[in-house]
């Protein structure tokens, strides 16, 4: 066990020095923004499905713009006033631990994932999913750096944390 705990500490330490990129983290919604529009630009350079897979493809790639549509939502409703655009939690706002939230801790980030995936399925694009597995371990280092505020703002946090094991997608991740 002893020789784990320089692993561990280094992991720890390096979690905790995840920069800011702004007061409140604007740098890191940039560079979403960017991932997510690439993501949708590579429909005008997909390819197509073979005919037989085709109807597969779309159904697939329909049910998870679907499931992500329902996952994004589902969190910014259950957010409500304290919804921000800024990893940072807005001042005043509420630990919000009920609703989607009892099941996943970054339900909007796990629902553009889903979206993303679904919309490189439906347009068959090998771009779409390669910056979707960016903007997915895009999307785990930016929760990391939003639970460092969050637990900075909310004392309970870390018990919420230990209570909802999935990050950023229900039952999955």
């Amino acid at each position: 066990m002893s020789s784990l705990q320089p692993v561990r500490q280094t992991y720890h330490r390096s979690r905790s020095d995840l920069p800011r990129l702004g007061r409140r983290g604007g740098g890191w919604v940039a560079v979403q923004v960017i991932l997510l529009a690439a993501i949708f630009l590579s429909a005008l350079v997909g390819l197509s499905w073979p005919a037989s897979i085709e109807p597969v493809a779309y159904g697939v790639g329909a049910l998870l713009l679907a499931l992500g549509i329902g996952l994004l939502g589902a969190g910014g409703v259950g957010l409500g006033s304290a919804l921000t655009p800024f990893p940072a939690p807005r001042t005043g706002g509420e630990l919000q631990t009920t609703g989607v939230y009892r099941l996943v801790r970054h339900p909007m980030y796990g629902g553009g994932i889903l979206i993303s995936l679904g919309w490189s399925t439906i347009f068959a694009t090998i771009a779409g999913f390669v910056l979707t597995v960016i903007l997915a371990l895009f999307a785990a280092l930016k929760s990391h750096r939003e639970e460092l505020w969050l637990q900075q703002a909310f004392p309970d946090y870390a018990a919420y944390q230990h209570s909802t094991t999935h990050r950023l997608i229900p039952f999955v991740w």
